[in-house]
């Protein structure tokens, strides 16, 4: 079926309307009326402008802001009805405000296009989700610094390949990814800053025929700057990408942070207990107990890496300037945004109370001879080259094994069978205290260097 008319609102050229169909795939009402609060800001601040350059006197400019503001009363009140036929959130708004104010409506379009008002909507919205996203990274943050001083005196083994490596203290694991949400809020911050700027008045590509100060603009809208070219103002979505990646890395540092509770709180290892509201059950299997809240955020960093590849694929081959294609920008930035917040939220809650099984934890060091490395260095800072050291202590390995013993079990005249550099202070030194307590350096998992950086994390993050 085919409409009657034209749009009203760039109609002209056309002696006939769109059909139906045309108009629904064409439309974004659907979802960019996310943005209904920033359009409006961003008209507010055209009205500035064209106040500013003349263009409005004050009496059209006062009318044109309070139509505006009441359009915003409107639309946060569910009141505000929005229409498939006027395709997206900027024609809603002005076709509303014209009925509301009249033809001074008609003239907030002065030298603005639809292309650079969708470029400072998106980069108004980026930069208040930013600081949302921020904000829930150091809730995360704060949420894991909270656990590892409730465990501060835990010590598990470590791992590499998933095998038992070498012992480390539970919140050194913790505050490791404490480090990666950290260099996350740097991303996002970086992303945020570069997204502070202003494209209002870049017009359709290649700026306006009027003389409308941008500065006024960009000054009512409170971003930092102003985009320094026209058609990279309205074709420019690095910023959404940005986000996207910074919001893929951290997603990934959820999901392994997510893997490694999932495999804590198996049967098999035990180390930690969720709490109930984090999981499910089974239908059939009453015993079931099922990390469902860590296995979806594990899940959606798919979703996340979707949405990144989804933007950079739309983008790849568009000319400048802009190009429908570009409305295909918001969906996948929105679902990233929304999801990436939700997990960060729901895993500061778990982390919240997250309890660890002290006596698994103890159970954990036992076996896999992980003082191993702590006697090849044993033997090398007594002289022996460590790869020599490194094979002597393989046999010691080897023999425990083959005897089914620890390392722990042997006496100094069993290390002294293998080595003379083996002194009689040896049997001292291979534990599992002495081997923390050597790890000193500046990031090592020695008890004081850990308590170091919980007062520091506990500090900075308030």
């Amino acid at each position: 079926m085919s409409k009657q008319d034209p749009n009203r609102m760039w109609g002209g050229r056309f002696r006939e309307g769109v059909t139906d169909e045309v108009a629904a795939f064409n439309a974004s009402i659907g979802f960019d009326q996310r943005l209904a609060g920033y359009d409006i800001l961003g008209s507010l601040a055209q009205v500035a402008a064209l106040e500013a350059g003349g263009v409005l006197t004050a009496e059209e400019a006062g009318a044109l802001r309070q139509g505006l503001e009441n359009i915003g009363r409107e639309i946060a009140s569910g009141e505000f009805t929005f229409s498939v036929d006027l395709e997206d959130i900027h024609m809603n708004v002005e076709a509303r405000l014209t009925e509301r104010v009249g033809p001074v409506g008609g003239k907030l379009h002065t030298g603005r296009s639809r292309n650079d008002q969708v470029a400072t909507d998106l980069r108004l919205y980026l930069k208040a989700e930013v600081e949302r996203a921020t904000a829930l990274v150091a809730a995360l943050q704060r949420a894991l610094v909270a656990c590892a001083r409730r465990h501060e005196d835990v010590v598990v083994c470590g791992y590499t390949h998933l095998r038992r490596a070498q012992p480390v203290l539970f919140a050194h694991h913790l505050l490791a990814y404490v480090e990666m949400l950290e260099r996350d809020k740097g991303r996002l911050t970086d992303c945020g800053r570069r997204a502070d700027v202003s494209p209002l008045g870049s017009g359709a590509l290649s700026g306006a025929n009027l003389p409308i100060p941008r500065e006024a603009a960009r000054e009512a809208l409170g971003l930092s700057g102003l985009t320094q070219n026209s058609l990279d103002g309205v074709s420019d979505r690095d910023f959404a990408l940005e986000f996207l990646a910074a919001a893929a890395i951290c997603m990934m540092h959820l999901s392994r942070l997510s893997e490694e509770l999932i495999l804590w709180s198996s049967d098999e290892f035990g180390l930690v207990a969720l709490p109930d509201r984090f999981c499910t059950g089974s239908s059939m299997m009453p015993q079931k107990k099922n990390p469902d809240v860590a296995e979806l955020v594990r899940g959606k960093t798919g979703r996340v890496y979707g949405d990144l590849m989804a933007l950079l694929t739309v983008m790849k081959g568009l000319p400048l300037a802009y190009n429908k294609d570009m409305q295909e920008d918001k969906e996948p930035l929105f679902d990233g945004v929304d999801t990436v917040a939700a997990c960060l939220s729901l895993t500061a809650a778990m982390m919240d109370g997250l309890a660890v099984d002290r006596a698994r934890a103890a159970a954990s060091l036992e076996g896999g001879h992980i003082l191993a490395t702590d006697l090849a260095d044993y033997l090398a800072s007594r002289g022996m080259p460590f790869r020599e050291a490194h094979e002597v202590v393989g046999r010691v390995v080897a023999r425990c094994v083959d005897t089914g013993r620890e390392i722990s079990d042997l006496t100094v005249a069993d290390f002294k069978g293998f080595s003379d550099r083996f002194g009689d202070d040896i049997t001292d030194y291979a534990t599992v205290a002495a081997s923390l307590a050597r790890k000193s350096q500046p990031g090592g998992t020695a008890p004081a260097r850990v308590a170091e950086r919980l007062a520091h994390w506990e500090k900075a993050l308030g």
